[in-house]
């Protein structure tokens, strides 16, 4: 009788017994999603790539650090960086009409900034609710770091849009530095790195980052809030230890080994979750769950991306599902190619694009 109430509080706590892996039937690239972000003129690569369903046939697309300029022979020419960018997609196989601002001076600047005027902005997840955007911005600064790595994370903000269904260039973006995050020297605990509504309420993932001795392991968490309150912080609810807390600042770690950006999405009765394993790598992990806290699967390879086999100076990250160009089981992911010469990418215009798989599931239900 001791051994199965043993048992039976094991499978309540852990979080590696939950639903089963997902079972990949077939994986495969999609050029043809591709070819509907790509651009020789303007916007002519991203990274990031979250989508926000704005309406059943309009999907907003966010983008981090964003190159502007044009594409001639296979390279990037007169071209610049700009911190973000957003697109809008009509339709499943619509071309993306993107957006990218201008600043005081006329050349090409980032779509959003910080309101206390510190670093610059990535875009996150965002969600919409009746017309209504709300979008999770990342701050960031340089550091004296020279690679491709030189930043760190020094707040996250709220950005507010009242009304979304506006063209982007005419979005005003209301700024509220968000209370419950934590950006010290051994941790970061930061919100927004993929968000799922289920009914009335969102659920707002989030990594929680402890720095030590040890390999860093960016563990998911998860907060809960109506959707119609995300801007009220006192309405936030925390998961942790199976009950939905007030506290923010000790989340129970859900799943291991993530990425600073992943989705969760519905998958049938389930929920599944797609992350590039540990940040940088060629594999894409997928994990489910039957509750949108867990407990969540062990990990499964969802896709290999090819293009870190072929080149030793590239790396892949922000893998994550697009719901609105997924049907059912049929799940759209997307990765971005990058290298750690900065040089390469303007060479090779190739690099630094939503690149789009097509993956099959198999049923578990």
């Amino acid at each position: 009788m001791r051994r199965s109430w043993v048992i039976l509080w094991v499978a309540l706590v852990s979080p590696g017994l939950g639903a089963e892996p997902p079972v990949v039937k077939s994986a495969a690239p999609a050029p043809d999603l591709d070819a509907l972000f790509e651009r020789v003129d303007g916007w002519i690569g991203a990274d990031g790539a979250y989508s926000v369903t704005l309406a059943p046939k309009r999907t907003l697309w966010l983008f981090s650090d964003t190159w502007v300029g044009k594409v001639r022979d296979g390279r990037r020419t007169d071209a610049t960086i700009v911190n973000n960018t957003v697109g809008v997609q009509e339709g499943s196989d619509g071309r993306v009409t993107y957006t990218i601002a201008k600043g005081s001076d006329g050349k090409p600047a980032a779509l959003i900034v910080p309101a206390d005027k510190r670093g610059w902005f990535w875009l996150r997840a965002g969600a919409a609710d009746r017309g209504r955007l709300s979008l999770f911005l990342e701050q960031v600064e340089k550091t004296d770091d020279k690679d491709v790595f030189g930043f760190r994370s020094v707040g996250l903000w709220l950005g507010t849009v009242a009304d979304a269904d506006k063209p982007p260039e005419s979005w005003r973006v209301e700024q509220v530095k968000m209370p419950n995050a934590v950006f010290s020297k051994g941790r970061t605990l930061a919100w927004g790195a993929a968000v799922l509504r289920v009914g009335d309420d969102l659920y707002v993932y989030g990594i929680d980052e402890r720095r030590g001795k040890g390999p860093l392991d960016r563990q998911m968490v998860v907060a809960r809030v109506p959707a119609a309150s995300v801007g009220k912080f006192a309405d936030w609810r925390y998961y942790r230890d199976g009950a939905w807390v007030e506290d923010f600042r000790n989340p129970t770690p859900l799943a291991g080994d993530l990425a600073s950006e992943y989705s969760v999405t519905p998958l049938g009765k389930r929920y599944l979750a797609v992350y590039t394993e540990r940040g940088l790598s060629p594999r894409i992990m997928g994990r489910t769950a039957d509750h949108p806290w867990g407990p969540w699967s062990a990990p499964a390879v969802v896709y290999e991306c090819p293009e870190m086999s072929r080149d030793k100076k590239v790396f892949c990250y922000a893998a994550k599902a697009h719901p609105g160009l997924s049907s059912g089981r049929d799940v759209v992911v997307s990765y971005v190619v990058n290298s750690y010469d900065f040089w390469q990418v303007a060479r090779e215009a190739k690099l630094y694009w939503p690149r789009f798989v097509r993956v099959t599931l198999a049923a578990s239900e």
